[in-house]
This record gives C-alpha cells, structure tokens and sequence, in this order.
C-alpha cells in the first residue's frame, strides 16, 4: 500500500487541515468556502436538472426509454473520469483545487450549449460533456472537505457541505420556476442564466478556496493500481460492494418527480418545483444527520436513509392519492440524501490514507455512479414495456434485498466514531 513521507503529507495539507487544539471548531474554513461554491454552483446544475425531464419528454416527445438513457447519462457519466479526477489531484502533489476547477469550469462551458441542441444525440453529447466536469471535480473536492476535517468531525463536516450545496439546490429550481413564468423562450433563458451563475462559481472556487499544494514531494508517486489495491482493504471493500448495491436499486431523481406528476395529475408548469420538497428536507437534515452519524455510526445512518427511500417507493406504489402524498413522498426523498450523500464519502474517508484520499474516494463514487447508470436504464426500460408500477415494484423489492445484504456485510470501522 503506497505510504507517503509524515513531511510531505503535513505540509501538503497545511493549508486545508485544522490546527492542533482546534478540533472543537464547527467546520473548517476551507469545509465553508467549497460549501459557497457547491452551493452557487448548485443554482446553476439544478435550474437545468428541475427543467430537464420536462423538456425532453413534453418539449422534444422522447420516450421513458429515451429519457432513461439520457437521466443514465446525465447521473451516471462521471462515473467514466472520477477515478481520472481523483488520481489527478492525488498525483499532482494534493492539486485538488486545481482539479476541481477544471471540473467546474467544463460544467459551466456545457450550459449555453444546450441552447443549439434539440435532438437525442447532440443533448447527450452535451450532457456527457457536463458530467465528465462533475466528475473531474468530486472526488478532490470530497478529498479536501476530508483532509481539512478530523475523524471525529468528518460527518459534521460533509453535513454542513451538503446543506449548503443543497441550498443551491433549492434555490435553482425556484429560480427555474421564476424564468420559466415570466419567459417566452423559457428554456433558453434557463439556460442562459444558469451559465452565468456557474461562472460566478468557478470565480468563488479560485479566490476563496485554499489550494493545499505540497511543499515537497512524495518518496511515491500514487498510481490508479495502487488506488484500486485500496479494495483489498475489508472495510473499503465492503463499503464499495454495499454502495454498488444498493445504487443499482436507486430510482433516479427524475424518475421519481414524473411518477409524482402522473400520480397527482401536476400541471407542467408545476413540474420545476417539485425537487424543492427534496431539497428543502435535505437541507434540514443534512447537518443534524451528519452529527448523528458521528456519535452512533456512519453505516448505520446510511442504511436508515435507504429505509426511507424504501418507504418512499412503497407510498408510490399504493393507491392512496391523498394531498399529503407528495409531502411524505418528498420528505423521505429528502432524508435519504441526507442520510447517505456525505455520510457515505465520510465512512469511506476512514478507510483511506491520506496520500490517497482523492483516488479512494473516487472508487466509491465510481462504483456507485456507475450501478446508477445501470439502474436508470433497467427503469426506464421496464417503465416502456411493462408500465411505471411494475418498474418501480421491481426497484423496491430490488433495494430490500440489498439493503438486507448490506446490514449483514456492515463494515466494522464504519460502526464506531
């Protein structure tokens, strides 16, 4: 397993890690400012991710199949170059700004070309194209929220992370909703304006987060093989295999706002606000789950947020057509990205040294991107041939299978604090 020098990894880190008898801090500073940039960056991703299902299956008549292949790609793309972006911020010396800036810079060029793209294949170029920026930027930004925090603090810190990158999230489909009302060309300008707002993001990433470049070099350079070689570490493994798994029964988001709207009958130009109910429980939640899974156990919180998400399929199974629907709905939605999204990357940190904590969160990412993609496909698929209950029953049954697996394959380390 590769080792770095004890001096290279202090100071490569000096700029990111909390200072000794500082522990009890809140959050780190650098932990805040990629907050601010997720957070602004998110206005910008979810103005075109609340419009996007909309678009494409009322505005260009694709297919659930259709939009299945392209949500695949949207959500599970990155899969293809996070091992590339992690193993690119490791190599160069703890260059996870840097890397990550890339990662948002080609986000934000994506944005004003879905303005020239109409059809299936030149939006799923464009969408792939997004995608590889958010891959390239994951893995060294969860990489510097971790080096910065201490083990004790890291699911705090992921939870303060998401709130705020959530906040961007609620925030971007209400501004969608805005555009879209007081817009003739709608669409255009949602996209218009979410390229602005992601530029201004990339300005906040390079001004205000710290760059936490080695002073010297390490006696070995990481390499992907080595990052990989992180898996015949139980711990890591297990939680690789456990999040691969359960990925694989993971409705994507879009799906579960278009069987909400068919259930409820919701008019399309109430459509964009439906990701705010998730949104809004998440940034609740975040934070308080975060701690949680400090003091009674990482795994444990994880595997509650995909209860609920369990519970979430069952309520749209049924026949029940109350107004409290997609309240309950949405708020379970919600709680199981905030009991998974940071914790899982939090539980994942414990495992892996720190000289390769870009690459090894990457291969968890990767993992459970890629499983994603699969399961947006199977859905989308099952959805045309045999309808939306028959999809979404198969995906229910598929997650309490694996969730089961997953409680009995609970990797130790991820239990304690």
């Amino acid at each position: 397993m590769y080792v770095a020098d004890s001096r290279a990894r202090a100071s490569a880190h000096d700029a990111v890690r909390p200072r000794a008898g500082r522990r009890r801090a809140a959050v780190a500073p650098t932990v805040l400012a990629l907050g601010a940039v997720s957070l602004v960056t998110d206005v910008s991703s979810e103005m075109v991710t609340a419009v996007l299902p909309l678009y494409l299956v009322t505005g260009l008549g694709l297919s659930p199949l259709g939009f299945g292949l392209l949500d695949g790609i949207y959500n599970g793309f990155s899969a293809l170059v996070r091992l590339v972006g992690g193993h690119l911020a490791d190599r160069g010396g703890g260059r996870h700004k840097w890397v990550a800036g890339l990662g948002y810079g080609v986000s934000a060029v994506c944005k004003p070309l879905l303005l020239v793209a109409h059809s299936l294949t030149p939006i799923g170029i464009v969408l792939a194209a997004d995608r590889t920026g958010k891959g390239l930027r994951t893995a060294p930004r969860d990489a510097l929220i971790s080096l910065s925090s201490t083990p004790e603090t890291r699911g705090r810190a992921f939870g303060v992370h998401r709130a705020m990158d959530t906040a961007g999230a609620l925030l971007g489909p209400l501004v969608a909703f805005l555009i879209l009302r007081a817009t003739v060309d709608g669409y255009d300008a949602v996209f218009t304006v979410s390229f602005c707002v992601a530029v201004l993001g990339l300005l906040v990433l390079v001004l205000f987060v710290p760059g936490g470049r080695d002073a010297a070099p390490a006696r070995e350079r990481p390499t992907l093989r080595a990052a990989m070689g992180l898996l015949r570490g139980r711990d890591l493994r297990r939680i690789t295999v456990c999040a691969l798994l359960l990925g694989l029964a993971t409705v994507g988001d879009s799906f579960v706002y278009l069987l909400l709207q068919r259930r409820l009958g919701v008019p399309d130009r109430w459509f964009a606000l439906l990701p705010l109910g998730t949104a809004a429980v998440f940034l609740l939640l975040a934070v308080p789950l975060g701690r949680l899974a400090d003091r009674v156990g990482r795994w444990t919180v994880f595997l509650a947020g995909h209860a609920a998400l369990f519970l979430a399929y069952v309520l749209l199974l049924t026949s029940w057509h109350g107004t409290g629907l997609p309240y309950l709905v949405l708020a379970l939605h919600g709680g199981f990205y905030a009991a998974t999204d940071g914790v899982l990357m939090a539980a994942a940190s414990d495992s892996v040294p720190e000289a390769l904590r870009s690459s090894g969160l990457a291969v968890v990412q990767t993992g459970q991107a890629l499983t994603r993609f699969a399961c947006s496909l199977l859905f989308g698929a099952a959805w045309t041939v045999w309808g939306d209950r028959a999809a979404l029953a198969g995906a229910a049954v598929a997650l309490a299978v694996c969730a089961a697996f997953s409680l009995t394959a609970r990797p130790k380390e991820a239990v304690t604090s």
